[in-house]
């Protein structure tokens, strides 16, 4: 009864949405069935043969999608993976196996800690420390400082749950390079990577390059379907595929996802620069009417 009352919030939301005059942002997951279906069928033959057969387990478009976001990041290879949560428990237990330390250093207001249920350690085995509770990502400072030893160092970027912040460009290399300084490896939780850009005023490879690893999502920023992709080395993707399929994520086809997250990268991803820079006009709009209202 719970979940059909949410719905129907949703739903009488959407309604009001639809009727409104004028609307700052509009998403594609808060279309119908048919709206949504009708597009992915539009636009599907812009970004893959639809001649070719349907993935089974993997391949045709799946691995198509795989190596183009492996190639934007710069990696050597990319698994997708039905959900990021997957993908990052996936990553975390290959570096803790390699590094030999199942400790990994994160903020607690990072999505493992905060939208989980504490998955890392109930479902992975994996142990986490914190190495600042303020509201941004640690500094170089506190990674070298830090007491304890810990095999991987995951930076959330953009941290969300504290305001969706990031370091500058010196401070994320210096925070990089802290960690390695102590033998640890390095994973970007890089759900919303694609945004980064004009932050850093850095190529998504170069900014992807700093880790060793990344994981990114189609959804968020991208208006895909689902999904997500860990990308690296190509002997750790490798493994992570093996558990990939031992956390139930290898699916029978994944074709509708995958199709979504291609046009994505095609349609939307060019476009995010001027969404950062028309979201900056916004808000500077409203931080002037907040102030003129005495706010």
């Amino acid at each position: 009864m719970a979940t059909m009352d949410e719905q129907e919030q949703r739903r009488r939301r959407l309604t009001a949405w639809r009727g409104a005059r004028r609307v700052l942002a509009r998403v594609g997951a808060d279309g119908t069935l048919g709206e949504r279906l009708a597009a992915l069928a539009a636009d599907a033959p812009s970004v893959h043969d639809p001649g070719d057969w349907t993935d089974v387990y993997g391949g045709g478009v799946v691995a198509d999608l795989e190596r183009r976001t492996a190639r934007l990041l710069g990696m050597e290879a990319a698994a997708f993976f039905p959900t990021g949560t997957m993908a990052q428990q996936v990553a975390l237990r290959c570096w803790a196996g390699r590094t030999g330390n199942a400790t990994v250093a994160l903020h607690p207001l990072s999505h493992p800690e905060v939208h989980e249920g504490g998955a890392l350690g109930v479902v992975s085995g994996l142990r986490t420390v914190h190495p600042t509770s303020e509201p941004r990502l640690p500094d170089a400072e506190e990674i070298r400082e830090f007491p304890e030893p810990f095999g991987t160092l995951m930076l959330e970027l953009p941290l969300r749950d504290a305001g969706f912040v990031l370091p500058s460009w010196e401070e994320l290399t210096a925070v990089v390079d802290a960690a390695r300084e102590r033998d640890a490896v390095v994973h970007f939780d890089g759900a919303r990577l694609w945004e980064c850009g004009p932050h850093f005023g850095r190529e998504l490879s170069e900014i992807a390059g700093l880790a060793d690893s990344v994981y990114v999502s189609f959804y968020k920023s991208l208006d895909g379907l689902s999904g997500a992709v860990l990308a690296g080395p190509s002997t750790l993707v490798e493994e992570a595929r093996v558990w990939r399929h031992r956390y139930g994520g290898q699916l029978f086809q994944q074709f509708p996802a995958a199709l979504s997250a291609l046009i994505g990268l095609e349609r939307e991803l060019p476009r995010l620069p001027s969404y950062v820079a028309h979201a900056k006009v916004v808000a500077g709009a409203l931080a002037e009417g907040f102030a003129a209202a005495g706010v």
